[in-house]
């Protein structure tokens, strides 16, 4: 009936909280939030909830709504943490207007005792019997888990209670704001729902939108996306390929609700003609996946967003976690590395995907299956990968090269890919405030709220990582939300917070180069040419019809562009601060063997300058072949005699 005031979201701030004692700063009363998580470590200031210093029935903890409120319930977990097992399991409420005279929370004549917990993480929600109308609430242990002598009173917490209107607030406009000037769908969308909700989209605005699906989950769930592009369901040429994946996750569920406002607010304003938004959809085909994993949210979504916890539907319905599911390429270009003497022999893109994870036997989700032949088949030129739980973005790589906890581990790309983190970080209202207090255990105000991902924890297997070294695409993690369930009342807000870097992430497709690569004689474009850049050791390809996209920050660069059959060629080429990329085209001429194989291929007879050309490579490689083998017979002979 009545929403959470917000420990968990943050919304409700560390001086709102007070407790009766507490063990030390670690565990004090701003760790009392619900799914809050600790440090590795016990002992430092990110612990895993509210202990108290005492262990008597006179402990408690107190949250200051700053309003009066009408609180409807409780919502109880234990300490989380790895080393210790401490947890409430039955405690009283008390209200007050001025913390001085408290009134106790009543069951008909007698003061109500609450179930608390029987473990340390799963949720236990207690309504009141009747509401109280007050400002502050305190709740008050009064059985607890003992663990012999060991057991300590920690709890999280979170409070469900309406704010009433202050009819002497003559400067309600002052208020911070719960609401969204657009008119989207604010709630949250199991899949039926999605579903309606983006046949709506597209009924509005069918000549800029095409649904279509990749696949299907392990519980034969389609995972459905959303194009919008002036021309659906085509790849023009020069056009690139932009996608949003959300749900990888399950229960971190702020990127689906997002990105289904994200296609409702497009569709929306190419109505209205907000140029900025008709721009990027006739410069740019993009694709929109709001759940990856539709089982694992179908799961978190009927426990409902404060019960679901910290774990419940991250996994698919076989328990996989997908972003350490796709093939571990960056074991393979590390091995390489370490064993290839000859460098000139080692490759620095498109790397295979391993035989045993191709396999049917493989341990792979069919999700992720999907995803990378989606990947395979659209060639995406930039992409983010939507999660929850903290207030960070991460980019590649993801994976430590020696498996350490963390560690800094860049690509060849770092400047751009960093650019490209801080254009989501800096442009996001709620990253981008000095004042806001970190989620769980890192202060990631320390690194303008971006990181690299092996920096941060290691992840092999993710899916930023095998993108960059299989494909062209550049991709990035955001993390949204400290909350990974945010309350449907919180998504007007957090539609608000992230709008604009939604966008502005977008429109960065449009930085670098791009053009297309013909063949100079025929005008036809090249596939798979390789594009060097001098100095950055990642090369990408062109694509089926020879266009290419190369991202990179302002400068100055020398790129070589190589295909086989053809002469490599080079150019130096200049990248603006525009909001435009550069355009550098190429033009390549045949090898005389490639042109003699095309002649011969259509039945036709080689020209004399050709036929003398390819004599004279002929002799050419016979001299060369001649002298390496007297070099061979010489040194033989010296060492024979030696």
């Amino acid at each position: 009936e009545c929403p959470p005031l917000g420990l968990e979201s943050l919304r409700v701030k560390d001086a709102q909280l007070r407790a009766s004692s507490y063990k030390r700063q670690g565990l004090g009363p701003h760790r009392g939030r619900l799914n809050i998580q600790s440090g590795i470590d016990d002992g430092d200031i990110y612990d895993g909830a509210w202990c108290a210093r005492y262990k008597d029935k006179n402990q408690w903890l107190e949250v200051d709504a700053q309003k009066l409120t009408r609180f409807t319930g409780a919502i109880l977990q234990g300490r989380n943490s790895i080393w210790s097992w401490d947890m409430v399991q039955t405690y009283k409420v008390q209200f007050s207007n001025d913390t001085l005279l408290w009134k106790p929370c009543m069951n008909g004549s007698k003061e109500a005792i609450f179930e608390g917990n029987q473990d340390i993480e799963t949720p236990v929600l207690s309504l009141f019997d009747s509401p109280a109308v007050a400002r502050y609430i305190r709740i008050n242990p009064q059985t607890w888990y003992q663990n012999g002598t060991e057991g300590d009173i920690c709890l999280r917490a979170e409070v469900l209670g309406c704010t009433l209107p202050d009819p002497s607030n003559v400067y309600a406009w002052q208020t911070e704001p719960t609401e969204s000037r657009d008119k989207l769908d604010f709630k949250h969308h199991n899949y039926k729902e999605m579903r309606k909700l983006m046949k709506s989209v597209h009924d509005e605005c069918p000549n800029i939108t095409r649904i279509y699906s990749i696949g299907k989950s392990y519980k034969d769930l389609k995972l459905y996306v959303m194009e919008i592009s002036d021309n659906p369901g085509k790849h023009e040429l020069g056009e690139p390929e932009f996608r949003y994946v959300a749900g990888m996750h399950g229960n971190e569920v702020l990127g689906r609700e997002l990105l289904l406002n994200l296609m409702q607010y497009m569709c929306q304003e190419y109505k209205r003609g907000n140029q900025r938004i008709v721009h990027l959809v006739k410069e740019t085909r993009i694709h929109l996946l709001p759940s990856m994993n539709p089982d694992g949210y179908e799961m978190a979504f009927k426990k409902g967003s404060e019960l679901a916890g910290w774990a419940l539907g991250r996994y698919s319905y076989e328990g996989i976690d997908m972003n350490h599911n796709f093939a571990d390429l960056n074991s393979v270009m590390w091995t390489a590395i370490e064993l290839e003497t000859d460098q000139s022999k080692l490759i620095n893109h498109y790397f295979p995907i391993p035989e045993q994870y191709t396999s049917e036997e493989a341990f792979v989700a069919p999700e992720t299956r999907a995803v990378i032949s989606w990947m395979q088949n659209i060639p995406f030129a930039l992409g983010a990968n939507l999660h929850g739980g903290e207030l960070v973005v991460t980019y590649p790589y993801d994976m430590t090269r020696d498996w350490a906890p963390r560690e800094h581990t860049p690509t060849p790309d770092e400047s751009f890919f960093r650019w490209l983190a801080a254009a989501y970080a800096s442009t996001n209202q709620v990253m981008s405030n000095p004042d806001r207090r970190p989620c769980h255990n890192k202060d990631f105000l320390r690194y303008n709220n971006i990181i690299n991902g092996a920096d941060w924890h290691n992840v092999p297997g993710s899916m930023n990582d095998f993108s960059y070294l299989h494909t062209n695409c550049f991709e990035v993690t955001v993390e949204l939300s400290c909350d990974k369930f945010p309350h449907a009342s919180e998504l007007p807000i957090e539609w608000e917070n992230n709008r604009e870097s939604l966008l502005v992430y977008m429109e960065q497709i449009h930085r670098g180069i791009k053009g297309v690569i013909r063949d100079k004689d025929t005008g036809v474009g090249i596939a798979d040419a390789i594009i060097k850049v001098e100095d950055i050791d990642h090369h990408i390809r062109s694509v089926a019809d020879g266009d290419y996209w190369r991202l990179l920050n302002p400068g100055e660069y020398r790129l070589t562009v190589s295909a086989e059959g053809y002469f490599p060629s080079s150019r130096t080429c200049y990248v603006m601060y525009d909001h435009f990329p550069t355009i550098c085209d190429f033009n390549l001429t045949k090898t005389p063997r490639r042109r003699a194989k095309d002649i011969l291929a259509k039945g036709g007879k080689l020209p004399k300058d050709l036929q003398l050309r390819l004599r004279q490579l002929r002799m050419r490689k016979l001299r060369v072949s001649t002298k390496a083998i007297n070099q061979r017979r010489a040194a033989a002979k010296r060492a024979k005699r030696v």
